[in-house]
């Protein structure tokens, strides 16, 4: 395999990984809630992760933010992962996947 290959494989898997990961207010996962705003992989396998959360005062904020961080920890390939919480650009509804819409309602 490439390292482009290896690098989409790698990112393919982080991605099914945040599939399972449940915001707990909300019946969706946080890849298709729109959550994820980055991921970037270094040269050294080693796994930055830009989320952000639905509301800024979100009371689990903490718990899940070090979820999702051991969770990519814990991927083959990843040597190291760091999760960086930010609100620019505040998260909205238009940043949903069409199936997260369509499991909400909203379509």
């Amino acid at each position: 395999m490439s390292k482009e290959q290896d690098y989409l494989a790698l990112e393919g898997e982080i991605v099914n990984v945040l599939k399972y990961i449940y915001d707990p207010e909300i019946p969706v996962n946080i890849y298709d809630l729109g959550l994820i705003y980055n991921i970037d992989v270094d040269e050294n396998k080693h796994l930055h992760l830009k989320m952000t959360l639905t509301a800024p005062n979100c009371p689990i904020a903490d718990q899940l933010v070090a979820e999702v961080e051991r969770q990519m920890k814990n991927i083959d390939g990843i040597n190291d992962a760091t999760v960086e919480l930010t609100f620019d650009p505040p998260w909205d509804k238009s940043m949903m996947s069409e199936e997260a819409k369509l499991e909400l309602g909203l379509m």
